[in-house]
């Protein structure tokens, strides 16, 4: 695998293999939104480590906290305080350059609204990150048709986003998340606006793709027959997060 974050090369990320099992550490992690007069805190002093390799499933009422936790992790935000460790260096001590590499290189995102570019080809939207990155267009092409067949759309890589159907757009979201060959990938709802036919289709190929790729994959669900076949199933709820066994999630 291709991880881990160089500190002592100043602003610049490497990807390099990393010894410790425990790609993910979080320690004392608090996150307070003002509003008003009050304060409102989804995460009140959480503490995780997840190992390299682990699917990791969160789950728990709305407006808990799942997403605040995701965007702390892919370093969309900051914790108010506490730490966020990847690959043993913390997230809060680099600079902005390096945490840009750090979401490019090492993070793979799906949402629950894929967000494609509906005039842009399924292969266009896939490449968007490797262009980001700096790789020529025809470059880019060529590797975001090697994810589209890998979801089953290789017949579908010039068709408009916009025409393709919702399972056919997560796929592309999909795709577009392990392009750079990311050591995590972070879903928040990846099924949510899906049937149930194809939600089991699309959790059954991040499965899939998660071992493939040996990934380190973490989603937020209000399924709960889905998140139950994760290898570990936790529950978030008044700013503490808890393993299920501990948690009464039939409330999710």
């Amino acid at each position: 695998m291709q991880t881990s974050l160089n500190v002592a090369l100043g602003d610049s990320l490497e990807r390099a293999a990393s010894t410790s099992s425990a790609i993910l550490r979080i320690e004392s992690l608090h996150k307070v939104f003002s509003s008003g007069s009050q304060e409102i805190a989804p995460l009140n002093g959480i503490d995780l480590s997840i190992e390299r390799g682990e699917m990791i499933a969160v789950v728990g009422p709305s407006g808990a906290g799942k997403s605040t936790l995701l965007h702390l992790l892919a370093a969309l935000d900051t914790p108010t305080s506490g730490e966020v460790y990847f690959a043993g260096n913390s997230l809060q001590s680099l600079s902005e350059a390096t945490l840009a590499e750090y979401r490019n290189r090492s993070v793979g995102l799906v949402w629950q609204r894929h967000h494609l570019l509906p005039d842009f080809t399924a292969a266009e939207n896939v490449a968007m990150p490797l262009l980001i990155q700096g790789k020529t267009l025809t470059s880019a092409l060529r590797d975001a048709s090697e994810r589209l067949a890998e979801v089953g759309l290789a017949d579908r890589a010039e068709q408009p986003a916009g025409q393709l159907s919702g399972g056919e757009q997560q796929r592309v979201a999909i795709a577009r998340a392990l392009v750079n060959g990311p050591d995590l990938l972070l879903a928040d709802e990846p099924t949510g606006d899906l049937d149930q036919r194809n939600a089991e289709a699309i959790f059954d190929l991040m499965q899939r793709l998660h071992r493939a790729h040996q990934l380190t994959s973490i989603f937020a669900t209000h399924n709960l027959s889905l998140a139950r076949r994760a290898d570990r199933l936790l529950h978030l709820e008044h700013g503490k997060l808890a393993p299920a066994e501990e948690a009464r999630v039939t409330r999710v």
